[in-house]
């Protein structure tokens, strides 16, 4: 069983995270996807970051009824901030028979040197490379371990979400109906 590896803040979890994620194990090479709710990851800040539950719950909503997307909440129980290898390291011994190979946006691997143990990564690990408008990755294309795939491209983020929601605008169709409902119920985000 090929797992990809889906890791994100999901803060909140939109219809651009679901289309990367149904993609990738549907187009690809993979069997399922996990998307891995990162508790923080250690390049971003962590002011602004809802609940850690809050979005596991907002992912869950989203994947809820999809039969090759699962949720993870693999990093809630390891040492923060949560660095990659790490993860993947216990997730080769938790689940031996599973091959786990990462998901990442072209712009997170113009960045992927920064990662701690990168080389590790590259040697053990295929990664799967979405594409994102303006990002240049010449230097990765002949990689034996990356995989550059043609998912569709959305302009959308968590960050344009949260700041619609804050706007009182409507986010219909950015985000799934469960998840709104969520969010609401919470009153997330104003």
């Amino acid at each position: 069983m090929k797992t990809g590896l889906f890791f994100g803040s999901f803060n909140p979890v939109h219809l651009g995270h679901l289309v990367i994620a149904n993609y990738m194990a549907t187009f690809t090479g993979l069997d399922e996807v996990w998307l891995v709710v990162s508790p923080h990851n250690p390049l971003k800040n962590k002011n602004g970051l809802s609940n850690s539950y809050d979005r596991l719950e907002m992912v869950r909503l989203a994947t809820e009824n999809s039969q090759h997307l699962k949720v993870s909440d693999i990093e809630f129980g390891l040492p923060k901030p949560s660095y990659t290898i790490d993860t993947l390291s216990y997730l080769e011994e938790k689940y031996p028979s599973r091959e786990f190979a990462i998901i990442m946006g072209s712009d997170n691997l113009v960045s992927f040197k920064k990662w701690k143990n990168y080389e590790v990564i590259l040697k053990n690990y295929q990664i799967y490379v979405y594409p994102r408008p303006g990002v240049n990755v010449e230097e990765w294309k002949n990689h034996p371990s990356i995989i550059m795939t043609e998912t569709p491209q959305m302009d959308i983020s968590s960050t344009f979400v949260r700041s619609a929601v804050k706007a009182k605008k409507n986010i219909q169709f950015f985000v799934p109906d469960q998840v709104i409902a969520f969010m609401e119920g919470k009153n997330m985000y104003r």
